[in-house]
């Protein structure tokens, strides 16, 4: 990234097909930062900050410790569809909402980089109880997901912190793979919640513009 006299640094050119991920200075950090919503992946080839807030949520890290580039997703449910059995793969603004596609792109997108997947370190975050007894356990059954799928496809999980009632905000550098979580003890975990069912019922009604901003 490059400057001008007192001007911000100019926005780092992205990869194909992820211009739509929100990005901006993040002036704390002195980093561009890309902040994640459910149904996003984003891999970057630059010392960029990768940003999302998590409830029953899951995001996985991904960083390849050779070349120093790194991704991140965040899904919103396990499978797309209840008969859903293999892992497969698309870049629908919609599948990727759900974790058998939001992991094959992510991790197909780190290959096309030149990545290799036994440099790749795997880091899962997320899938917090939301809602109290107002619904099933959204997020068991994401944290099942993202395991059996990494130990089905041979990918050791380097770092693991999920479950428990809070969400989390979660800072990923890429460049190093290090990983900033916080867990959000004085968010109301019904807001999260309510945010969460408002984003499924999008999903359901295929509204695939991503404008939908959770938190």
């Amino acid at each position: 990234m490059s400057t001008t006299g007192s001007q911000k640094p100019t926005l780092p050119r992205c990869l194909p097909g992820m211009e739509g991920i929100h990005r901006y200075w993040d002036a704390r950090h002195e980093s561009f930062a890309a902040k994640l919503i459910p149904g996003d992946i984003y891999v970057t080839l630059q010392n960029e900050l990768l940003v999302t807030t998590l409830g029953s949520c899951i995001s996985v890290c991904i960083h390849d410790r050779l070349k120093r580039i790194g991704g991140m997703n965040h899904f919103l449910l396990p499978l797309q569809g209840e008969n859903a059995g293999t892992w497969g793969g698309c870049s629908s603004a919609t599948s990727t909402r759900y974790g058998n596609w939001a992991m094959e792109l992510l991790i197909n997108t780190m290959l096309k980089q030149g990545c290799q997947t036994r440099n790749m370190e795997f880091k899962v975050f997320g899938g917090g109880k939301m809602g109290g007894g107002k619904s099933e356990d959204v997020g068991q059954r994401n944290i099942g997901f993202v395991i059996d799928y990494l130990s089905t496809e041979g990918y050791p999980i380097a770092s693991l912190d999920v479950g428990d009632i809070f969400p989390r905000k979660v800072h990923f550098y890429p460049e190093s793979g290090r990983v900033r979580v916080k867990k959000l003890q004085h968010v109301r975990n019904d807001t999260i919640f309510e945010r969460e069912v408002e984003y499924s019922q999008h999903i359901n009604q295929d509204n695939t513009d991503g404008s939908v901003e959770l938190f």
